[in-house]
């Protein structure tokens, strides 16, 4: 990607979030950045998912995900789903959940919500699957700010292109 382009795309803030999944006994998690709200009524959000992970097969697979919003006293969630430690199918036992009541996703006990969501749409987009959610069941778990992307050090541009978060000028 040309660089002006990358420190482009790096300007889009977002939300940080841990995108959850359980099938077949085993549970996964990834870390995720490219989650929206795009409807209201009735309630729909967007999660944007590499088509070459792990979880895309799975949620084409069950129609389904949990969403964990990430907050502040919950980073080392970021920390770990970030990390090598995390890259293999059967993630989740290094963080503790439960499965949410309705459709048996992982909800993380760190996380200050959880949803599990029901894919209605979804779309190829590049290198990456967009599924379109419905929530199913909500759990409020905590009082915290939510962290954003600002809050990380490093940018995600998409497949394996990473770059640092560049502060210059920041007051």
């Amino acid at each position: 990607m040309d660089k002006n382009l990358a420190r482009a795309m790096a300007s889009l803030t977002s939300g940080i979030y841990v995108l959850t999944v359980r099938e077949g006994g085993r549970s996964h998690g990834m870390s995720s950045s490219w989650v929206t709200q795009v409807s209201g009524e009735p309630v729909l959000f967007t999660a944007a998912v590499d088509n070459a992970h792990f979880s895309n097969a799975v949620i084409a697979r069950t129609g389904f995900f949990g969403m964990n919003v990430v907050g502040r006293r919950g980073k080392s969630l970021e920390d770990y789903f970030y990390s090598p430690r995390a890259r293999r199918e059967d993630n989740l036992d290094a963080v503790e959940y439960e499965l949410s009541p309705t459709l048996k996703v992982p909800w993380l006990k760190l996380a200050m919500i959880a949803m599990e969501a029901r894919v209605v749409d979804s779309v190829v987009a590049g290198d990456h699957t967009i599924f379109v959610a419905t929530p199913v069941g909500v759990r409020i778990a905590a009082n915290d700010r939510p962290l954003t992307s600002l809050d990380l050090d490093y940018v995600y541009l998409g497949g394996k292109e990473v770059i640092p978060r560049d502060r210059t000028g920041w007051d």
